[in-house]
């Protein structure tokens, strides 16, 4: 981009206020916009004119659509207090926002009007887009699903809040040096952040450590160090129709006082540096989601967001004029039927630890689990947290009591159920004895909700099944499925646009709302014209992506080919090992070689980059096989290669994978699945029918079975001349003649300690994979069977799945309300309540 002067920086403001529509505001807060911007720091200086940088047009776009967003958000929260509808509270560690601003014009319908704005301006929206730093806020799948559920609850119309941690350091910038995995800081903030607002007026203190003292009066939590939790909200817009939701991320500050009551000159420096200690709680994203660290800092993040966000919720329900701090509830009877939260961890405890003013006793167990429900994210015991009772009791005293005492209660049931089944009662206990004595949290969540459910019908089978059987057997009630979704406005809108035109060309709008609607594609399955268009639309999608790939991996690849991509954590369950055998297995058939979030996570992302190395060069195989591992993936970049992605790879070991929603998002961007029978595969392949995915290898019934037999690798490698000549390649050094041995640990997990049996699936896959090749080379077939999979996915929206929890967990109606925008009178079209019915 050319360098741009002051005056057409301050003309974008001009430009984009006559276009949004925004003339009605105040000439001078017009006059204050051109006049000044926003630095990191929260300060505003006079730009000079010759001094402007892209990265200021930016933010004058940004700043533009959010004053457009900022007069909606007080409509919306204006309507709330009003009203006094049910609110949903999601508690979540982690949520993966991506990028705000094109999510923020195309669900206030401001895309055409801004476009026209930069375009006039002789700006590429595109180029300002890339300038927005990706809110990294979490490590994948959990927090993308959370992102996504936050959109769905703005769009039905719920009074949802999202809370969490505003991470300084978000997850960290993956740089591949030399095939190996380097991580670097990511200072997501260094920029400031638009889109967030502070909220010093809501500071709220959080405790931790000190000692418990007895009286007459009850148990004291004293002595404390007091953590005090700053709230940054961040709008967070509905589709189309003015609602803006609040997701509140709360940062650690150290009081002013803190390690200051005493001290001479000497101290002061470091009495001051020691603040640090308290504010690390909110510094650094933990870059893991599927293994438990029983880490104090992990803790404490845990309890910091649920001590300050249950003490926000409680102050909102005794409040319920907008502006009014004066509580006018004061019996907390109805507390949960007004407030259902998304339980975290400790958030049971922490309500029982303060029971709220005006409960009718001192053990709120009734209203703790009424309030509270239970989302189970992982069948892996490596990520299920069980927290050693001497880290609990240090760091939080008085709830390892309450701990104690609920196991109590807990256990006197069970028993007076199953007499004398003592081997019951060390299952089913939250503290597991050994030696270490441990907490289970999730049983601790199961006692303390009111459901539990997992996301994907053949998760939440197992769950009841095997991982919870005994707690499914007590209140088989409690259990249910919430199966996963993706929202459709980043996940095609945003990131589609052509296809998403397509459709609504052959369908109507409406879709977007209601993604059911795809069904009504079915009718152009044999449709010679839509066929072509779809094909068309990928492969511009494709040779787009291509460009991308060559400008920042210096690697060319021919668009005609096919887009076989693996997009998930590295994990020994997601199997990319599997997936790496099968390139050198093409390798070796095309070519005629010379020769035959933890340790193992990097090793396989240097074997993945090694193996690049050979077949990349390979002048034998030339453009036939390129690999290339996509370095630091995030929202913004899938939001390019899912679009672009004719296969996808969902190869996890049947019954390890929860749900998956990268599995969703390929296949409404018109990617075919080639995958295991497991997660939301299940359903996928029952909406659209088995014959339209490449389904292949162990049921979760072949997987049990071949642990009782016992599971041999070798069998596989002496049986399999292919996979034994993978194999006997890495093993030998072919791939890293530098270092021959360097992928031994690989090579002896493979064959000696590989849970989840590569080996057993790989002759399948390769088989399947052949078949995909096959149907590739003929193209309307394969765009027939891409349109199938597209009119199917309608089911694997977020907003299906935010409506079944409203429905069956929150107990709430969505609504169909549109609140006025701004400049429209606050009572037009406000006569209905928020489920629909007459005021």
């Amino acid at each position: 981009m050319s360098h741009l002067s002051g005056s057409q920086l301050w003309d974008l403001y001009t430009a984009s206020w006559e276009y949004l529509g925004l003339a009605t505001s105040s000439p001078s807060s017009l006059q204050q916009h051109r006049k000044v911007r926003n630095k990191p720091d929260g300060a505003t200086a006079t730009l000079d004119r010759n001094v402007a940088t892209p990265r200021d047009y930016y933010f004058a776009l940004a700043h533009t659509v959010r004053d457009h967003l900022v007069g909606r958000w007080i409509r919306t929260q204006q309507y709330y207090y009003e009203k006094d509808p049910k609110r949903i509270y999601y508690l979540s560690l982690e949520f993966y926002m991506g990028r705000t601003l094109q999510n923020t014009m195309i669900n206030l319908g401001l895309q055409n009007a801004c476009d026209e704005a930069v375009y006039q301006l002789g700006l590429d929206m595109e180029e300002l887009e890339e300038i927005e730093e990706d809110a990294g806020l979490g490590n994948g799948g959990l927090g993308r699903l959370a992102a996504c559920f936050l959109d769905s609850m703005a769009t039905l119309g719920l009074a949802a809040y999202g809370y969490g941690i505003r991470y300084e350091y978000g997850i960290f910038n993956q740089k591949i040096r030399d095939g190996w995995q380097v991580e670097e800081a990511d200072d997501w903030l260094r920029h400031g952040n638009p889109w967030e607002k502070a909220r010093p007026e809501y500071m709220l203190p959080v405790h931790f450590y000190g000692r418990v003292e007895h009286s007459a009066s009850g148990a004291k939590w004293i002595d404390t160090q007091v953590v005090l939790a700053l709230p940054y909200d961040t709008p967070v817009p509905g589709y189309m129709n003015n609602t803006v939701n609040t997701m509140r991320l709360w940062s650690a500050r150290a009081p002013n006082d803190f390690n200051l009551r005493d001290f001479n000159v000497g101290d002061y420096i470091q009495a001051v540096l020691d603040r640090n200690l308290a504010e690390n709680i909110s510094r650094v994203l933990y870059p893991n989601d599927n293994f438990f660290e029983g880490k104090e800092l992990r803790l404490k993040q845990e309890y910091f967001v649920v001590a300050a966000t249950l003490q926000d919720i409680i102050r909102r329900f005794k409040a319920s004029k907008f502006g009014s701090t004066d509580s006018v509830r004061t019996v907390f009877d109805s507390f949960p039927d007004q407030v259902p939260a998304r339980a975290a961890p400790t958030s049971a405890l922490e309500l029982m630890s303060t029971p709220p003013r005006g409960c009718r006793c001192l053990w709120a167990w009734d209203i703790t689990k009424r309030t509270f429900a239970y989302t189970n994210h992982t069948v892996l015991p490596e990520a299920l947290e069980r927290w050693p009772v001497d880290l609990v009791e240090k760091l939080l005293p008085r709830h390892l009591q309450i701990i104690y005492e609920i196991n109590q209660r807990h256990l006197d049931h069970i028993a007076s159920l199953f007499p004398n089944d003592v081997e019951r009662l060390r299952r089913m206990s939250l503290i597991e004895e050994g030696d270490t004595k441990r907490i289970n949290m999730a049983h601790l969540c199961i006692v303390g909700s009111h459901a539990v459910n997992g996301v994907a019908k053949i998760h939440s089978e197992i769950v009841k099944t095997q991982v919870f059987e005994d707690f499914a057997e007590l209140e088989p009630e409690k259990f249910q499925n919430k199966t996963n979704g993706i929202t459709p406005r980043r996940w095609l809108l945003l990131c589609n646009p052509g296809l998403a035109e397509l459709i609504a060309e052959k369908i109507g709008e409406d879709y977007v709302r209601d993604l059911s609607q795809l069904t009504k594609l079915h009718k152009f399955v044999d449709d010679d014209l839509f066929i072509r268009e779809v094909a068309k639309v990928k492969q511009e999608n494709k040779v787009k992506f291509a460009l991308y790939l060559e400008k920042e991996y210096k690697v060319k690849i021919n668009p005609s080919s096919m887009f076989d991509v693996h997009v998930k954590r590295i994990h020994e369950y997601k199997r990319q090992l599997m997936n790496c055998l099968h390139i050198i297995t093409m390798y070796n058939r095309n070519s005629t070689p010379a020769a035959p979030g933890y340790h193992m996570a990097k090793m396989i992302i240097k074997l993945i980059n090694a193996v690049a190395q050979v077949v990349n060069n390979d002048p034998v195989v030339g453009s036939k096989l390129k690999v290339i591992f996509l370095e630091n993936y995030r929202v913004s970049l899938a939001e390019k290669v899912i679009p672009a992605t004719d296969l996808s790879e969902q190869i996890s070991t049947a019954g390890t994978e929860a749900s998956g929603t990268g599995n969703m998002k390929f296949m409404l961007n018109g990617a075919l699945t080639i995958g295991t029978m497991d997660g939301a595969n299940v359903e996928m392949a029952e909406e659209a029918g088995e014959e339209n995915l490449f389904i292949f290898g162990m049921r979760v019934e072949d997987v049990t079975e071949l642990d009782r037999k016992g599971y041999n690798a070798q069998l596989y490698y002496d049986r399999l001349p292919e996979l034994k000549q993978a194999v006997d390649q890495i093993k030998s050094g072919f791939f890293s003649p530098n270092d021959p041995n360097l992928f031994n640990d690989v090579v002896n997990m493979l064959f000696h300690h590989d849970r989840f049996k590569v080996f057993a699936d790989y002759e399948a896959y390769v088989k399947c994979q052949e078949k995909v090749s096959e149907l590739y080379l003929n193209s309307k077939a394969w765009t027939k069977m891409v349109i199938r999979n597209i009119a199917a996915a309608g089911k694997f929206s977020s907003d299906r799945t935010i409506k079944e929890y409203a429905r069956d967990i929150w107990h709430v109606e969505p609504s169909d309300l549109k609140i006025p925008p701004p400049n429209e009178p606050r009572d037009a079209g406000q006569d209905k309540t928020p489920n629909g019915t007459a005021a």
